[in-house]
């Protein structure tokens, strides 16, 4: 895998939150960073997923109809 750098500004209270989370956990200040990042990459390409679908105008489903569909109703 070919990897990139990144450099970053961040404010000296975040700095020293990282450091002593590094310190605690064993794992460097851009092992930690970078785990974050990319969790964080994760759930808004899911959400900008979401609100493109729901921009596509797709057709809705009623919940109680859903349940019935997938055999999951009362």
């Amino acid at each position: 895998m070919t990897t990139r750098m990144l450099a970053i500004r961040i404010p000296e209270k975040v700095d020293r939150r990282l450091a002593k989370l590094a310190k605690r956990t064993l794992k460097t200040k851009t092992e930690i960073a970078r785990d974050a990042i990319l969790d964080h990459l994760d759930d808004l390409e899911d959400y900008y997923l979401a609100i493109s679908r729901l921009e596509d105008k797709m057709q809705s489903i009623p919940l109680d109809e859903l349940e019935q569909r997938l055999g999951l109703a009362d």
